[in-house]
């Protein structure tokens, strides 16, 4: 500040004519002291020793300070009431931009606002989604987690723990704070607070041997070269952090190291500067210090110490990054002072567009060209306050990088700038940054690792977003990519393959003439229409025997016509379901059906009359003739035709894809279309059957060589028992396997009834061919 005062002394452009003075006073980091220093400030010395008093102007109209966010707070309070403007170089809490609050209030270092902005960016971009903070109980520290938790809570981005580090330095709560950061998974941690409390927790972290977390800086220590000592480099290499942009202050390192008691003797700091440095005491002949000061335990200074031949710290202009804030503050209040000093009557800002006062400076009106300041300075910085009285933000990205020497080097390996369009604001050079750790990678920082594909977020109850287990995507969705929240479901021809990262086409099932069952099925229904060919074949070569002729030979063949046909419809339910297959397979199915038992109703109902036929008197016969037996066949198969074309033309079958039982696999069937129109179907040729089987039963007591109505009786039971056991299986059974339940139940029913009324006739066509005569047949209606 003494530096850029007396370059701005020396500048003939800037404020003319005017010299600039100062006074200062040391807030040493309290409250207490900072209100006291402004209240000096405010109040002019009357000369008598230990007292002041009031003054109709504050003594000083604007004050440059303080460095930390709560003095500052505290100091503004007292001066706004005033009109005083307060200009501080390191205070960033993003309260002060309150201008209700702290009108006065001005600054050259960026709000936390931004620098927060800035972390949560850097956070987003290295994918930490678990971070720890620990932050000093202060203003600054207290506001800035409550902008970090704002601004974080935006993105999937969480807090493991939040502890806080108080003003007095306790060692049993540092310890607490250790002990949190020992049982938590988070592997990175954001420090906010000022240099002295991060280096008592860098130092605890040391003792308590905790070296596997990667630091991030807030702005208030990033740059703090007093950190680094052997015993916390370890800890501190690869810290990261935004820090205020540098400059490089021509001639500032010059002055710093000519600062001699001899030659600054009313600079009260030279005696603390020197003790620091050269650990040594200067006699101070300033009253105002000899007041404060106690016997000194160092030894007296020699005089020879000279800060040219040393290096140090304070003469470290390397890293001019707050000091280059109070070097813009100095600046700001003297542009302010030259454009008050410079204006002209008629143009000014005030009533009846007057100027301020030039003669004696009032603090309300050097406020007003305070807010107003604008100019470029000699680095080529544009300067200048926004309405909150916060300059422009931009930050410097550092890292700190260990020298083969051992030192530290603060590496600019990028830049925030809050200027730049949205997304565009972080720019970094990553292959500069030097990591945390042995293997010098980006450390991982999360509650629960990244879910792999095929797996989704699943949360913890109580837990927060960022823990979560990692839960296998169901049957029939996936996900494609790490991390997933959600899984997919595929459409409905897709299903999951096994790792459920891919949506594959579904199986397609049915029954086919390549599998096992459906080659055995044809081969089955073949070999009944041969063997039903074969009989016909019998029954057409022994056409003139008694047997043949005795039961109807005509309906016969016209059963064995249909049996045959009931055989072969069974090949049409198996292949790929077509449109044409879905509606021959049903409707030929039930014909042949009606066919068949059509004639077995009009072989019984011949039976009964023919029995009748033999009583005295009876003419019965005549009214069941050949034409009478063909014209029943007729109409009742004409029946069912008439229901199957209305089934055909309002709802006829059609192919559909079932996944109803088998969510992998598309089962290829018939949809049947019009439900009632199929119940008839399958409910005529049940009525059909149920008056074959009453009717047969009635004549199951006649002779059995006039009729056939016992073996009718017992192939009915044998239809009926197949059916009825058909219903249960065809429900439970899955898949393909359904068609072929219905296959078997319509194979077993043709071969039940084959069987029961062909093969007995057969037998004695082919084995007793001597019982195949009339007088044998005739015979057996004589009573012993």
């Amino acid at each position: 500040m003494i530096f850029a005062i007396g370059e701005i002394n020396r500048n003939p452009e800037l404020l003319p004519n005017i010299t600039l003075g100062y006074r200062i006073f040391d807030s040493c980091h309290t409250r207490s002291e900072s209100i006291k220093g402004a209240l000096k400030l405010l109040n002019e010395e009357d000369g008598t020793e230990s007292s002041y008093r009031c003054a109709a102007l504050p003594s000083v109209p604007i004050i440059v300070g303080d460095a930390g966010s709560s003095q500052s707070i505290a100091a503004s309070r007292v001066l706004a009431p005033f009109g005083v403007g307060l200009v501080s170089y390191s205070s960033s809490c993003t309260c002060l931009s309150d201008k209700r609050e702290f009108p006065t209030f001005f600054r050259t270092v960026p709000s936390d606002a931004v620098q927060i902005k800035a972390l949560v960016t850097l956070v987003q971009r290295f994918k930490w989604i678990w971070v720890g903070i620990v932050a000093e109980d202060s203003e600054y520290g207290r506001f800035g987690i409550l902008s970090f938790i704002e601004e974080v809570s935006k993105f999937e981005t969480c807090i493991a723990f939040i502890e806080f580090l108080p003003p007095e330095r306790t060692r049993a709560k540092l310890l607490q704070v250790i002990e949190t950061i020992k049982k938590s998974s988070a592997k990175v941690i954001i420090i906010f607070s000022v240099e002295y409390h991060a280096l008592s927790l860098v130092t605890e972290l040391r003792l308590q041997n905790i070296t596997d977390i990667q630091l991030i800086a807030s702005e208030a220590w990033v740059t703090t070269v007093r950190l680094w000592t052997a015993e916390t480099r370890e800890i501190l290499s690869g810290t990261i952090g935004f820090g205020i942009r540098r400059a490089e202050i021509p001639g500032l390192r010059e002055f710093l190291v000519k600062l001699h008691p001899s030659t600054a003797p009313d600079n009260p700091f030279v005696e603390e500067l020197w003790r620091e440095v050269f650990g040594c005491s200067v006699k101070i002949s300033n009253q105002s210090l000899e007041e404060n000061t106690s016997p000194s335990p160092y030894k007296p200074c020699t005089g020879s110490e000279s800060l040219e031949t040393i290096e140090t710290t304070y003469t470290d202009v390397s890293q001019l990054r707050f000091t280059y804030n109070v070097y813009k503050a100095v600046y700001v209040v003297a542009h302010a002072l030259h454009n008050l000093k410079s204006c002209e009557n008629g143009k000014g800002p005030f009533l009846n567009k007057t100027c301020g006062q030039t003669s004696k400076i009032l603090p309300w009106q050097l406020l007003h060209y305070l807010k107003e300041v604008r100019f470029t300075n000699q680095f080529g910085e544009e300067i200048s306050f926004d309405k909150n009285g916060d300059p422009i933000a931009s930050y410097d990205l550092i890292n700190w990088q260990k020298r083969t020497d051992g030192s530290v080097e603060f590496a600019k390996v990028g830049y925030y700038d809050a200027a730049l369009p949205a997304g565009k604001e972080l720019a970094l050079d990553e292959k500069k940054i030097v990591w945390h750790g042995p293997e010098n990678r980006v450390p991982v920082s999360v509650c629960s690792d990244i879910c792999p594909v095929g797996t989704r977020k699943g949360a913890r109850k109580g837990q927060p977003i960022c823990c979560f287990d990692c839960l296998p995507c169901s049957d029939g969705a996936i996900s494609n990519q790490t991390g997933s929240t959600e899984c997919i479901k595929c459409s409905i021809d897709y299903w999951s393959n096994d790792r459920r990262d891919q949506c594959i086409l579904k199986e397609i099932e049915f029954l086919s003439f390549q599998d096992s069952m459906g080659i055995t099925l044809t081969a089955i229904s073949l070999f009944g229409a041969c063997i039903t060919g074969a009989v016909a074949a019998v029954f057409l070569y022994f056409i003139n025997t008694p047997i043949v002729r005795a039961n109807n030979s005509e309906l016969s063949f016209l059963l064995l016509i249909s049996l045959i046909m009931c055989f072969l419809c069974s090949i049409a339910f198996i292949g790929q379901p077509s449109p044409w297959s879905c509606m021959v397979r049903h409707t030929v199915f039930g014909v042949s059906f009606v066919l068949c038992i059509s004639c077995i109703l009009s072989k019984t109902l011949v039976v009964l009359m023919a029995f009748k036929a033999t009583l005295p008197a009876s003419n019965v016969m005549k009214w069941f003739g050949p034409t009478q037996q063909r014209s029943i066949v007729f109409l009742c198969t004409l029946i069912q035709i008439i229901i199957c074309v209305i089934w055909l033309v309002t709802s006829p079958p059609v192919p559909a894809k079932n996944t109803k039982y088998q969510n992998a696999k598309i089962i290829l069937e018939c949809d049947v279309g019009s439900t009632v129109a199929f119940s008839c179907v399958l409910g005529y040729i049940g009525l059909l059957a149920c008056m074959c089987l009453i009717l047969a039963f009635l004549a199951r007591a006649l002779p059995d060589k006039f009729n056939e109505a016992k073996f009718i009786t017992f192939s009915m039971l044998i239809f009926f028992a197949v059916w009825v056991t058909f219903i249960p299986a065809y429900v439970s059974t899955p898949g393909k396997y359904t068609v072929a339940v219905e296959i078997f139940a319509i194979l077993a029913s043709s071969f039940g009834l084959l069987t029961c009324i062909f093969a007995p006739k057969c037998y004695i066509i082919l084995i007793k061919p001597d019982e195949n005569t009339k007088k044998h047949l005739m015979g057996k209606h004589v009573q012993p």
